[in-house]
């Protein structure tokens, strides 16, 4: 028979993608003699059994359960639903990764009208009894039942005020008492039955409820965020309690083996005396810091500390643990890998080097490439004062500026209309995961920094400023006061994460800078790597910015994006316009010294590392103004004043745009076709290359230049156009009396050319493949309204399982890749080969290019960085035979 139960005993770290998480760690620590309460997992397999059933657990599992039930009830000599000693159990997801969106956990289950008071009986303390009963019904209620929250807490504190309590610890066994019978209201009111008393009932309720959540639309869009497969089930963890809130020796709290912002090595967390572990987690009340914890039990904590480094020295990585102490025992529930900050991940991979732990090679695996974005963020300007409003818990760091909002669904909304928000909530919960994504950073007024608002706001490398208690959130008036002062639903605040300061208005933030650990990380991703890094840079400054980020050369320079300049535009105009080839030279003329400054800048920056330059490639009616408020001018002016020279200039404008019209521009007019119809242009480009190359060696400035002519698709296209390159260089040496090198290559990027790259490769000594028109004209969709009309549809219903223009089509895409290379090098063997569309930034997209034989990727300057460390994991991977 096919095991889908397993105790604790029965299983280890290896099992996680049977048992999940939190089920592998929990087995592995039983394992190695750590003090866990008792238990057993429901297999990953018992959940796509439970979905390939139609939605039901089979007698088979129920079978399972139900011994595996009396296992536990063995050792631990208590009963589920037994009077005098009953068994109380909590009841987890615990996914293969963990997964914010999931269903929260249930804990005292088993509690019912009788147990409670064998509970009170056995403990000698009513108050603890009756206050885990009505945590019970409150959260099974919401979290299995579905009765929101809001209407146990909004009759708890109407109880509270009416006795003149302030904190829940001054309510009685008496007063607990009274709450609970409200509470079982709220639920008969809200479900039309009453609280389900039987405990198994109430177990197989939960367990299925935990089946239910990974198909949740909150657990779909967090895979979908973090691409985690479908397919992989949850686990469910059914343990047994033990409690924190049984009186003041008793707590519970969460701790991190190291500072998961920062990555100091230092303990790091927070507990709550005479509390269960959802008072920590959910921001009911603010927790005290761990090292408090040293003071009020010296030996728990003592034993802490030492099982922390026992974990994290058996893991080898910093662990993030939830604990329990009952009457003074201490009770370890749970550990995994600690979610952490994109800096707190480089130090600790440094710093466990350093310390021996790993080697150099595991450190680098251990940084996700897509979490150093995290650091090439802006930060506030310190030169500029602060208008601190208040202050509260520094939980994620970073800085950003944006309107306030107070809802969810509203930030997401405005989030994806390009607009900047910042979330303030009360405390945020699984629902508002996808208003985080569309905010710049996440504000609440409870919670501490292991609350979900903290977890989840590092995990996404977002600003997150949690238990800021002198926010009075009035969601009524869409508005937030901190004494006197009130800001509104609209206004505009900034928030530092790093700090915990929440400030009006905007100020204004400079560019990051990379720390001591991180530039030794891409240190030894340089030493690892066998694949360049160049960068996209169409100016010196971008140039210089990739620079300093440790590119290797500049491996896309768009030359149409200096003509975008407002600067020169009139005179790229002009030369559109022209009617005669004569008038159009006169305006390449001017260009030309333009052109050649922009390339010297670039070359500057770059010291001599190569930069490929790309003759111009849009279609030219992009420089001409639009077609549609043309005619609105036309037509204004003809009815005014007809004769007037404006009219006139705005026809001759207006006649040359309907000229230059193209049903499709992305196929028309462009790239070396615009090349070999105004050869004039691509030679005065040439030329401003060639006379930069040669003022610079005038200077002793070197240079290593390649010219690319961009979408060729015969090998007598870019014949036509080497020729053209060549005869500009004759000329410039020529003039200059100065010889010098340089390659002329081609841009892969129609379907064509990658089929037939032997042949073009007789005419190139380079290839770089454009992936974003590679993707277009493979998959024959047109990127802007793909991405406007049915891209994301076609994810959301699986068609496509990536966007890819975001992440490489490998299969089709990179089919034309690995030909390309292939036909090539059967040319030239050691043709030189890169890709320079966004792909290049792009972690998957860039271990594809490195076993596909590729010299260099180029990305945009911010994901050098990003792109140095994927290189060096897709170069360890391969030789350590990793697949995913």
């Amino acid at each position: 028979m096919k095991k889908f139960v397993y105790l604790f005993d029965e299983g280890n770290s290896s099992m996680k993608n049977l048992l999940g998480g939190k089920g592998a760690n929990l087995a592995e620590m039983k394992k190695i003699g750590l003090p866990v309460p008792f238990g057993f997992t429901i297999s990953t397999e018992a959940c796509n059994t439970y979905y390939d059933d139609n939605k039901v657990i089979s007698d088979k599992i129920r079978d399972q359960i139900s011994s595996a039930l009396v296992k536990l009830e063995e050792e631990t000599g208590k009963r589920l639903g037994d009077a005098s000693n009953p068994l109380l159990v909590s009841v987890r997801s615990g996914a293969v990764f963990s997964m914010p969106g999931m269903m929260d956990t249930v804990l005292n289950l088993g509690m019912n009208d009788e147990t409670v008071a064998g509970m009170a009986s056995l403990t000698n303390n009513a108050r603890f009894a009756y206050d885990s009963y009505r945590r019970f019904i409150q959260m099974f209620s919401n979290v299995v039942l579905d009765v929101d929250v809001f209407y146990f807490e909004q009759l708890l504190e109407e109880y509270r005020e009416n006795k003149g309590y302030l904190t829940d610890p001054e309510l009685s066994a008496r007063d607990w008492q009274e709450v609970i019978i409200g509470y079982k209201e709220i639920v008969k009111k809200r479900t039309k039955n009453d609280f389900p008393q039987d405990p198994k009932q109430q177990l197989f309720l939960s367990i299925q409820s935990v089946f239910e959540s990974w198909n949740n639309q909150r657990a779909i869009v967090y895979r979908r965020i973090n691409k985690i497969p479908d397919h992989l089930g949850t686990a469910v963890n059914i343990q047994s309690m033990v409690f924190g809130n049984m009186g003041d020796d008793s707590g519970t709290g969460v701790a991190f083996t190291r500072n998961p912002s920062t990555g100091e090595h230092l303990l790091y967390g927070e507990y709550l005396i005479n509390a269960q572990g959802e008072d920590v987690v959910a921001g009911i009340r603010t927790p005290q810091p761990i090292q408090s914890l040293q003071n009020e039990m010296p030996d728990v904590y003592k034993e802490f500390t030492k099982i922390c480094q026992q974990l994290e020295q058996h893991y080898q990585d910093m662990q993030d643990i939830e604990f329990t102490v009952e009457r003074g025992k201490l009770y370890i529930l749970q550990t995994r890998n600690g979610k952490r900050t994109a800096q707190a991940a480089i130090r600790v991979a440094v710093e466990m080097v350093k310390e021996g732990i790993i080697d150099k090679k595991e450190a680098l695996l251990r940084v996700d490439p897509d979490q150093l974005d995290q650091l090439l963020h802006r930060r506030i300007d310190e030169k500029f004062a602060r208008k601190q409003v208040a202050k509260g818990l520094p939980a994620s760091p970073g800085a950003a500026t944006g309107q306030v909002v107070f809802d969810a669904d509203e930030a997401e909304l405005l989030g994806s209309e390009g607009k900047k928000v910042i979330l303030v909530r009360t405390e945020t919960t699984p629902d508002d995961i996808h208003g985080m994504v569309g905010a710049q950073a996440i504000v609440t007024s409870r919670g501490g920094m292991t609350s979900h608002a903290a977890v989840v706001a590092r995990g996404m490398g977002k600003p997150c400023i949690c238990g800021c208690e002198a926010l009075k959130i009035d969601l009524v008036a869409m508005q937030f006061s901190v004494g006197d002062t009130i800001v509104k639903h609209g206004d505009i605040i900034t928030v530092d994460g790093a700090t915990g300061e929440i400030m009006l208005g905007e100020i204004p933030m400079i560019d990051p800078e990379l720390s001591d650990e991180f530039q030794l990380l891409l240190n030894w991703a340089d030493e690892e790597r066998a694949l360049g890094v160049r960068t996209n840079a169409d100016t010196p400054e971008d140039a210089k910015k990739a620079f300093e980020f440790g590119a290797d050369g500049v491996g896309l320079c768009r030359t149409e994006h200096m003509f975008m300049d407002p600067a020169r535009l009139p005179i790229v105009q002009e030369m559109i316009l022209s009617e005669t080839f004569d008038e159009r030279k006169n305006a390449l003329d001017r260009l030309l010294p333009i052109q050649q400054k922009d390339f010297e800048g670039i070359f500057e920056a770059m010291q001599g590392k190569p930069v490929t330059i790309r003759l111009l490639d849009p279609p030219l009616h992009e420089f001409l103004p639009n077609k549609e408020e043309l005619l609105i001018d036309v037509t204004k002016l003809q009815i005014s004043n007809s004769d007037s020279q404006e009219l006139k200039d705005k026809e001759k404008i207006l006649k040359k745009v309907r000229q230059l019209e193209e049903i499709n521009p992305m196929l028309g007019l462009r790239g070396c076709r615009l090349g070999i119809m105004f050869p004039e242009i691509y030679e005065m480009q040439a030329k401003a290359i060639f006379y930069a190359i040669a003022d610079l060696a005038k200077k002793g400035i070197q240079t290593t230049s390649e010219i690319m002519i961009p979408l060729v698709g015969h090998v007598n296209e870019l014949k036509v156009m080497r020729q053209l390159v060549i005869d500009a260089g004759v000329q410039v040496q020529n003039e200059t009396g100065l010889t010098f090198e340089y390659l002329i290559g081609t841009m892969i990027e129609i379907p064509r050319a990658a089929l037939t790259a032997d042949k073009i490769a007789q005419e190139a000594d380079f290839f770089s493949f454009g992936t974003n028109d590679l993707t277009q004209t493979t998959f024959g969709y047109s990127r802007d309204d793909a991405e406007g009309k049915f891209l994301q549809s076609y994810i959301d219903k699986k068609v496509l399982t990536e966007n890819p223009f975001a992440v490489l089509d490998q299969e089709g895409v990179g089919k034309l890749i690995e030909t390309g290379v292939k036909l090539g090098r059967q040319t030239k063997p050691q043709l030189k080969t890169g890709i320079c569309g966004e792909h290049g930034g792009e972690k998957s997209s860039i271990e594809f290019c490195y076993n596909a034989g590729l010299d260099y990727v180029s990305c945009s300057p911010y994901r050098v960085p990003l792109a140095r460390l994927a290189a060096a994991q897709a170069t360890i991977r391969k030789e350590q035979g990793i697949t995913e």
